[in-house]
């Protein structure tokens, strides 16, 4: 009897060793693939991963479906993927306050640097500042003394994300108080179309829309130098502010755990996704770029913008709680 149970568990043993790498060498066949978004939908993060979705899907046979879940600019998606089975079916899209949360808040609830699997970095884009068309300013300083003369406020894509800092930066640098509201990132831009607020700092891809159907003006971007997509508006560095380059860049995570080998497929993939024509049209058109990558010149970046971003919140004194 004794025997015989030693055979049956070795047998269950071995069959359970090739069960599970079936399932692995199967990724991502076995059940559908959730990019779990850290914003609204609208927000450029989620336009990143549904521009990628149909691509994905035809290059690995696999079901990707996008899933959001905004709420403590980002914290609630980080936190779930984080907890989520490290098989590869639970991805989180995030954007630069990846990075920047850690710092921003008492209690993130995750470490950016051992949490995750950093998978690949996406696109990335300048921040740009624009304000409403009854705003009579028409250029980066016209806007800053008109912003010491009457009381203004700005909307931008949440607290801690680069949209934020960039604007508190330039307060500091200009010596100007502008109030703050943030708001979800796809509602930032549509605040100051309302005119709930005076101005908007964001990403590109919400506000482009709105600038080129004349609802916004746009007033400057925070990258070195103008964007293709907009030559015609000025880079903040044009008006003598010359320490910014500012982009919001996007970023594909997994939990801690992942097989190395699903990691290494799933970067592929993207890589493939995001060179494709469409979608590097798609990318284009909204003021975003993407270049290859894989997982580790990933990691490295990521270990230099966490200290890089924790600088600027010590130093803008900004704070989520």
């Amino acid at each position: 009897m004794v025997h015989s149970f030693k055979v049956l568990l070795g047998l269950a043993l071995i069959g359970g060793m090739h069960l599970s790498s079936w399932a692995q060498a199967e990724w991502p066949k076995a059940k559908p693939v959730t990019l779990l978004v850290a914003f609204a939908p609208g927000a450029s993060s989620d336009i990143v991963a549904r521009s990628l979705t149909q691509k994905l899907n035809e290059l690995t046979g696999g079901n990707f479906v996008v899933e959001n879940r905004g709420g403590a600019g980002g914290n609630i998606a980080s936190g779930q993927v984080k907890r989520s089975a490290p098989d590869g079916y639970t991805i989180l899209v995030h954007s630069v306050a990846f990075a920047v949360n850690p710092s921003l808040y008492a209690d993130a609830g995750y470490d950016a640097l051992k949490d995750f699997v950093p998978v690949a970095l996406g696109p990335k884009t300048p921040n740009i500042f624009t304000v409403n068309p009854s705003v009579a300013a028409k250029t980066l300083p016209e806007l800053v003394e008109a912003a010491k003369k009457s009381p203004f406020s700005y909307a931008s894509s949440g607290i801690g994300t680069t949209t934020h800092l960039s604007m508190e930066r330039l307060k500091m640098a200009a010596k100007v108080d502008i109030v703050h509201v943030p708001y979800q990132p796809a509602a930032a831009v549509n605040a100051v179309v309302a005119g709930h607020t005076q101005i908007a700092s964001t990403s590109m891809p919400p506000a482009v829309p709105m600038i080129k159907s004349g609802k916004l003006k746009a007033i400057a971007v925070t990258s070195a130098t103008r964007s293709p997509l907009l030559p015609d508006v000025p880079s903040i560095t044009e008006f003598g502010y010359k320490e910014f380059d500012d982009y919001t860049w996007f970023g594909f995570f997994a939990p801690a755990g992942t097989p190395n080998d699903v990691v290494v497929k799933l970067n592929a993939a993207l890589n493939r996704a995001m060179a494709s024509a469409e979608v590097v049209e798609r990318f284009a058109q909204l003021g975003m770029a993407s270049a290859p990558n894989n997982t580790l010149e990933f990691s490295n970046f990521l270990r230099a913008e966490v200290p890089k971003w924790a600088a600027v919140v010590k130093s803008s004194g900004a704070k989520a709680d």
